[in-house]
């Protein structure tokens, strides 16, 4: 693992939600923390994920502070700050070596990491630290792609096999909702793994029962991780691989709140957001996914 170095912040005014000074508070002092990291090295379709990150920032700043479902500016309760954004090693692993490095340090010093990526493989990096540290974790992860390939177009840390190097832990348990597009070589090792994979269709969204979809997440330690591409390609289409058949913004937020609720979110990543010109409510999506997670994830709502 490369050595992170002392960590290098955002003014505010550039970072997250672009708070004035007197609002963000010192960095030092953040529970949360944004880490831009937009690796693009092995897309396979629609490209322009390295440039994921500035427009979640560059968007955020146009999210409103007051999260009218928690009834509070809900950052205010844990303060955030932003890095800024490596020089990004060409070759993957090194890479992602690096990101580990970074979400270590964050990690470690009790902060919640937020990775903007990039493409998904970052996933199986910013991973790492808490595979290590807990016995028990579990990922809770939304795509419309499986992401189980042991690699693709011969490189094993590809962004279709995200998920599958995270499972590399074999203590690491996964619960996936959204999927819509998985190949046949995925499915054997679905199928063998099934006792710590639990996958759940698109399609079958009218069906699902959040309690029993979320209950591997009763009480452990949760990694979260969004392809963007989760949602709908009406309402995603500034992304790599859109896909129809996806899910909606009242499908996954509900979700997510009901995940931090049931178990502790540890660190996230949003992934797969190639920004198009004309599309900036792609880039809002994204940003306000962000603010949301953080919210949930450090939050108390207030009465009203």
């Amino acid at each position: 693992m490369a050595d992170a170095g002392a960590p290098e912040y955002l003014p505010p005014a550039h970072g997250f939600l672009g708070l004035e000074p007197a609002e963000a508070g010192p960095p030092e002092s953040a529970g949360a923390i944004v880490i831009p990291f937009g690796l693009e090295r092995s897309v396979s379709y629609g490209r322009g994920t390295a440039g994921g990150p500035a427009a979640i920032l560059a968007a955020s700043r146009q999210v409103e502070l007051f999260d009218e479902e928690l009834w509070c500016e809900a950052f205010r309760q844990y303060g955030i700050a932003t890095l800024a954004e490596p020089s990004i090693p060409c070759v993957v692993t090194e890479a992602l070596d690096a990101l580990e490095a970074t979400v270590q340090q964050v990690a470690a010093a009790g902060r919640l990491p937020l990775v903007l990526g990039g493409e998904h493989s970052i996933t199986a990096a910013a991973v790492r630290p808490f595979a290590r540290q807990h016995a028990d974790l579990v990922i809770l992860h939304f795509d419309a792609h499986a992401d189980l390939r042991d690699g693709y177009d011969g490189e094993p840390y590809s962004h279709a096999a995200a998920l599958r190097r995270c499972l590399d832990w074999p203590h690491v348990s996964l619960v996936s909702l959204g999927i819509r597009s998985i190949s046949a070589a995925e499915i054997g090792f679905l199928d063998a793994n099934r006792h710590r994979i639990h996958l759940h269709w698109a399609r079958e969204r009218g069906s699902w029962q959040l309690d029993d979809v979320l209950a591997p997440l009763a009480g452990r330690p949760v990694y979260l991780t969004v392809d963007v591409d989760v949602f709908d390609s009406s309402l995603m289409p500034a992304t790599g691989t859109p896909e129809p058949g996806g899910l909606c913004w009242d499908d996954v937020l509900p979700a997510i709140r009901r995940a931090a609720a049931s178990g502790t979110i540890v660190g996230a990543d949003i992934t797969e957001l190639a920004p198009r010109d004309g599309l900036h409510a792609c880039d809002f999506l994204a940003a306000r996914l962000a603010y949301k997670i953080l919210n949930y994830a450090l939050a108390t709502p207030r009465g009203r």
